[in-house]
């Protein structure tokens, strides 16, 4: 092009090429801001995905807060586990922004206000054209492979808690060992999560996966890359969170244990009365069809109702025990297979006489309601009178036949006494106090415990293993003692179950190969005047 001699004409092309180079400068500047508008959809998408979550992990929390679900409780400490070492990883990335963005913006060492600007309406760092940092920092110094490592990192974490879950409980949940392999092959293939390992190596001048990533690149552009890898991990942090909760939910019937069930209208019959009993299966699915359904008594199947009932009706014309072998038989109507019960029930054909039966144990226990049943042979209940002595017993009557016994004395002669219609018998109980529970740490007791699930925990529960009765203890208090490695020994002493804050503070600053001692660990249970010691506890974290 050559120059124009005349001074307008130059002039005009001279404004021509001005108003060009504005017009791609503002092109870049929308461009730079798109970048912005970018990162903050992935920040947005993030926070929806976590909210989701949050939803999804309560609900299965409660879902294996229920006795029912017992198996699948080992999903609980995997599902945490992921979202811990996501939540770890986003932290890093988020930690890395904030050095980039306070490195552009000014060198004060610390991000504030004063690192952004607004342009064109939107508020941008104020190095967001800058390469050189962005290429010094994450090319030069090595942090965009150490960005990499922690990728495949957290990747590998998260593949690694699904895959432990599953060898360890998928056939606990019910699935065969080819499905579980199909499971976590399908995770692993699928986690949004990935690194681009190959197409930096075709590029002659590319020496990483890093330098091909981040050289030369402003810092607007480098934003929305690293949102979309944390992105990319709360996604597929979702993945596997839903994936677990899948397994304890759904369409399944489930049949943990099978047993017959006898509803006899009478346990002990008169010489001559005929024996009739309702037999039916112990855990029972309405999706069950009464065909699914097999119910033996001593051979001989029995007619099954809709609602998964059999009646029974047998001779007493001899005085004595009656034995019955059960037998119960239910076909999983979703797989076709068949899983079998066996029993026995007993039932005394006598003469006139009374019965008194505790109807949870033979013991009255301080501090609950303890129901017995009274019961003559051939007697109106009305003419029966019963009366408790002994062990500061009170009775409460809580239908024709039964009552609530409630005691204050420990002892070996608690007497309830029945008399009328002929009747004039006594039953001799032991009161004993509630037996000592068990101090645990959620619903663990001594061993080892990761670094994560222990900080997690709130404080001491006590157990009450195996006790019929509708109890509850407290914890009174315990002393803390946490021992690391060449350091003096750190006490807390603890009022209640839950951690108080010095107890907490040491909690939080539990480490790998630190010890943890609860002693003299103090509870409380109903009836009691004063507290109990129960068990010390120890654990190793690892």
């Amino acid at each position: 092009m050559s120059i124009p001699k005349e001074p307008r004409q130059l002039m005009i092309n001279l404004m021509y090429l001005v108003l060009t180079a504005l017009l791609a400068l503002n092109v870049s500047a929308e461009v730079m801001n798109a970048f912005f508008t970018l990162d903050k959809g992935n920040q947005a998408s993030i926070s929806i995905v976590n909210s989701q979550l949050d939803q999804t992990v309560k609900g299965l929390k409660k879902l294996l807060s229920d006795d029912s679900k017992a198996k699948y409780k080992p999903i609980e400490p995997a599902v945490d586990k992921v979202r811990a070492d996501v939540n770890s990883f986003s932290a890093y990335v988020e930690d890395l922004r904030h050095k980039l963005i306070d490195a552009g913006g000014n060198k004060n060492g610390k991000e504030d206000e004063g690192d952004y600007i607004t342009h064109h309406g939107v508020t941008v760092p104020k190095g967001k054209k800058n390469k050189d940092i962005t290429t010094h920092i994450l090319v030069e110094k090595g942090v965009g492979e150490e960005l990499k490592g922690k990728i495949l990192e957290v990747k590998q974490k998260m593949i690694d808690a699904y895959t432990t879950l599953l060898n360890e409980n998928g056939e606990t949940f019910g699935l065969k060992p080819a499905e579980i392999q199909n499971r976590i092959k399908n995770i692993a293939n699928n986690l949004p999560l990935k690194i681009d390992d190959e197409t930096w190596k075709t590029s002659k001048d590319k020496k990483s996966w890093a330098d091909f990533k981040f050289r030369q690149m402003p810092l607007a552009a480098v934003m929305p890359l690293l949102s979309q890898m944390q992105s990319d991990a709360k996604s597929s942090e979702a993945s596997l969170v839903n994936s677990m909760a899948e397994l304890a939910g759904g369409r399944t019937v489930e049949f943990d244990a099978f047993f017959p069930v006898v509803q006899a209208e009478k346990s002990y019959v008169i010489k001559g009365e005929p024996f009739k009993a309702k037999i039916s299966v112990g855990t029972y699915s309405s999706s069950l069809n009464p065909s699914d359904i097999g119910i033996y008594v001593n051979g001989q199947k029995l007619r099954v109702n809709k609602d998964g009932v059999a009646e029974y009706t047998g001779s007493s014309n001899r005085v004595g025990q009656t034995t019955l072998k059960l037998k119960a038989e239910v076909k999983n109507p979703l797989t076709g297979e068949i899983s079998k019960g066996d029993a026995t029930y007993t039932y005394e054909v006598g003469e006139r006489s009374v019965a008194i039966s505790a109807d949870k144990m033979n013991v009255f226990y301080i501090g609950v309601k303890n129901p017995i049943s009274v019961s003559a042979a051939g007697v109106s209940s009305n003419d029966l009178k019963v009366s408790i002595s002994g062990g500061g017993g009170k009775m409460t009557k809580t239908g024709s036949n039964s009552w609530d016994i409630s005691v204050t004395k420990p002892t070996n002669d608690c007497k309830i006494n029945v008399t009328g219609g002929g009747m004039n018998a006594s039953k001799v109980f032991r009161v004993k106090r509630i037996p000592d529970p068990v101090a645990r740490l959620g619903k663990k007791g001594d061993g080892s415990m990761g670094n994560g699930e222990f900080k997690a925990q709130q404080g001491l529960i006590p157990w009450l293993d195996n006790f019929d009765f509708d109890a509850k203890c407290k914890i009174q208090g315990f002393n803390l003692v946490k021992v690391s490695k060449r350091a003096d020994p750190v006490e807390a002493t603890n009022q209640g179950g839950r951690f108080n804050s010095k107890a907490a503070n040491l909690v939080r600053a539990a480490k790998p190969g630190d010890t943890y001692y609860f002693e003299n660990v103090k509870a409380r249970c109903p009836g009691d005047a004063a507290g109990r010691k129960i068990n010390s506890l120890v654990f190793r974290i690892k």
